[in-house]
């Protein structure tokens, strides 16, 4: 029941035909709608005042008394042109208050105002200027008296626990994958497929519907599959639940009563929002609406009342403000009976209107209007509310009641770490990813657990679109909750996760190995993935950013070779079931000094071999047997059958070039390990190469395997 859509009705219709309304949440316009010129009917024309209205003035008391001002219109017309003007919006403060004196005559107290708002502007341009003591401790006062909890509490609750898309504390709260949280009713209200993430922008259609799936669908001509349910953060329920019983009960109070108001029971609905005013006396959207309630009972003098006390709570609001004219201006209509609230409708909107399409056009406009009402209310600076609490005062409003007023701060000696622990690593959150079906984990965690089986851990719903998508975007709320009030514990609990991370991009001590083939220096190995520990292997390998891991044969007796090559990951191919293709490349030779293992591989201290370099009459001799083996490689090669060649082309590459120096290179010349790579031996014969510190001893065996394959060919 939160800010009414444009083009719909203020309050029940008459007949029950025409209830072709529904109260939504608020909804932030991207363009304003012109006020009518001489109308009073001026409530809808400030909802676009993104600024919001500004603290009433410090004047309007004494103008109160006064014969000129005691009018309601002539009230909310400067209300709202101080609104407007505060906002950043002249040219149309100006107009507002141009209607104003054609009522009354204005007085200089009453441009107060407009007359500070272009000082500001002039003097500090686009920078808001500070609020002084005095006008806190006036904001302060006009909090209590309203019942509200003093800033510092309320602040600190709504700016971290409200739902971004209805402004009010979240009920039932859904994460979605981009890592944004919503109220369910929220979400469920605009689940259209161009239906979007009211902060990033994001399709909820392409976080709900797996994308292959829905491609798929539309390729062969039949209907994408259905958006799958949406399921309420477990964690995070539990945790606002606990810590904030009030607020979380009347939350869900909130949104009974906006059901009921759509079902045209208006009298349940009061009462449900007089026990959620009692249970959350600091939540402006709870008073806003219940104006809206009191409109359509045509109780105004109350409406006006709980619209007052909304725009104190939230001065620098956008929603409030549109109660305040509606309510004033049927002040006197009512009483005479020349107005008929219940045929109230905004100006310009009729009836005809699509209530989905005003819906998804305000919901797109309210995404480029955030920045811009962050820009204009820079402009003005906050002026001292010193206006005393209406006289009127609801009989239901419970919430001047100091003694039941909750406590929304949070201290963090009460904040349990325990209610934020993951139930894998039984650790503080560390990264937490919220999955569809509503658990949080670890993203690592949640990864090694996808690595073995595409299921929820605790639930066991199927997460096959998350394994396919691969994108993972950490719980915003719950990352803010952990380092806003656990501190320490996260500085503790980052420490592990980064000293884990250094032992893991240590290249010579628990180095990662895969057991399966020889590798060499230099020659490409692509490599398929599907056992879950080699998953995990490659993983961190990316993630600590070495992307190196060691090669070795297996070996019956030792578990694997003694000797191998170091790969270097070149890119990885992922697979929607998690499998994964890697080219990888030999970078350097290493002999195995101890073996072990973690989380099912094996890992192994080495030490790096390199190639020993001769001088003199050696080197001169080196430089011969190279040319003459390289030769004799060559001819080899061409002498195979173009269908071997081409293999070993597709899978290899070409063969390098011939070094000038043979020595260059640390681990030998390219073409002897291409050579080896390509030969028709066995891995246990090639492994001994692999091990030789001699160039000339490699060399000389090249040569023997060479000329014995030549003798066989013939």
């Amino acid at each position: 029941m939160d800010p009414f859509r444009a083009g719909q009705m203020l309050s029940l219709p008459t007949e029950p035909s025409c209830n072709n309304f529904e109260l939504e949440e608020p909804v932030e316009l991207a363009e304003p709608v012109a006020s009518a010129a001489g109308g009073i009917d001026t409530g809808p024309q400030l909802e676009s005042a993104t600024a919001g209205p500004a603290p009433l003035s410090t004047r309007e008391l004494e103008s109160e008394q006064s014969p000129r001002s005691s009018t309601p219109e002539c009230k909310v017309l400067l209300t709202q042109a101080d609104a407007l003007a505060s906002g950043g919006r002249l040219r149309e403060a100006l107009e507002v208050y141009r209607q104003l004196s054609e009522r009354q005559q204005l007085v200089a107290e009453q441009l107060e105002q407009l007359v500070r708002c272009l000082a500001d502007n002039v003097r500090q341009g686009k920078e808001a200027a500070p609020t002084t003591p005095e006008d806190a401790g006036c904001q302060a006062a006009v909090r209590e008296e309203a019942g509200a909890a003093p800033v510092s509490e309320a602040t600190e609750m709504w700016d971290g626990f409200k739902c971004r898309k209805c402004h009010g504390f979240l009920s039932d709260p859904v994460s979605l994958s981009c890592g944004h949280t919503f109220c369910k009713l929220c979400l469920e209200r605009g689940r259209a497929a161009d239906r979007r993430c009211a902060l990033c922008g994001v399709k909820l259609s392409a976080l709900l519907v797996t994308a292959g799936r829905a491609r798929g669908a539309r390729r062969a001509g039949q209907q994408a599959p259905p958006l799958p349910p949406l399921r309420v953060n477990v964690v995070l329920s539990g945790l606002l639940g606990k810590l904030f019983p009030g607020p979380a009960r009347a939350s869900q109070l909130r949104h009974e009563g906006n059901r009921l108001y759509r079902e045209r029971q208006v009298e349940a609905a009061l009462l449900k929002y007089n026990e959620a005013v009692r249970l959350a006396p600091n939540d402006h959207l709870l008073y806003s609406n219940r104006s809206q309630i009191y409109f359509t009972l045509e109780s105004h003098e109350d409406a006006l009342h709980d619209a007052e006390i909304a725009c104190r709570l939230r001065p620098m609001g956008f929603k409030e403000s549109t109660e305040l004219p509606h309510c004033s201006q049927q002040g006197e209509p009512a009483a005479t009976g020349d107005s008929n609230p219940s045929e109230t409708k905004v100006d310009g909107c009729p009836d005809s209107v699509n209530p989905q399409a005003r819906e998804e056009e305000q919901e797109g406009a309210a995404m480029k209007t955030g920045k811009r009402q962050e820009k204009k209310r820079k402009h003005c600076q906050t002026e001292a509310l010193d206006l005393e609490a209406p006289t009127k005062t609801s009989k239901q409003d419970v919430s001047t009641d100091q003694g039941s007023k909750p406590d929304f701060n949070i201290q963090p000696a009460s904040f349990d770490a325990s209610d934020l622990e993951c139930s894998l690593c039984m650790r503080l959150f560390y990264e937490p990813v919220t999955t569809p079906c509503g658990h949080t984990f670890c993203l690592k965690c949640l990864e090694r657990c996808l690595d073995h089986n595409a299921k929820c851990p605790l639930c066991k719903d199927g997460l096959s679109q998350c394994l396919a998508s691969r994108k993972y975007s950490k719980n915003v709320i719950m990352e803010e909750l952990i380092a806003k009030f656990l501190p320490e514990e996260l500085k503790e609990r980052r420490r592990l996760y980064e000293e884990e991370m250094e032992e893991l991009s240590n290249l010579n001590k628990n180095v990662p190995i895969f057991v399966c083939t020889m590798a060499y220096p230099t020659v490409p190995c692509p490599l398929h993935i599907f056992e879950p520990c080699y998953r995990l292997m490659i993983r961190r390998c990316i993630e600590t950013g070495t992307r190196q891991f060691g090669m070795c044969l297996g070996d019956p007796v030792k578990g694997f070779a003694e000797y191998g090559c170091l790969l270097e990951i070149r890119n990885v191919q992922f697979f929607a079931d998690g499998r994964s293709v890697v080219d990888s490349i030999g970078k350097r030779r290493f002999k195995v000094l101890h073996q072990g293992q973690r989380d099912g591989y094996n890992t192994a201290d080495i030490e790096y071999i390199e190639d020993q370099k001769v001088q003199g009459e050696d080197c001169a001799e080196l430089m011969g047997l190279h040319n003459c083996v390289y030769e004799q490689a060559s001819s080899w090669f061409h002498s195979l059958k173009s269908s071997m060649k081409n293999r070993i082309l597709n899978h290899f590459g070409p063969m390098p070039e011939k070094d000038a120096d043979p020595q260059m290179n640390p681990n030998g010349p390219a073409w002897c390990w291409w050579t080896l790579a390509v030969l028709p031996l066995e891995s246990r014969a090639q492994l001994p190469f692999l091990a030789m510190r001699s160039l000339k001893d490699r060399l000389n065996g090249i040569r023997r395997v060479l000329a014995f394959i030549s003798r066989n060919q013939n």
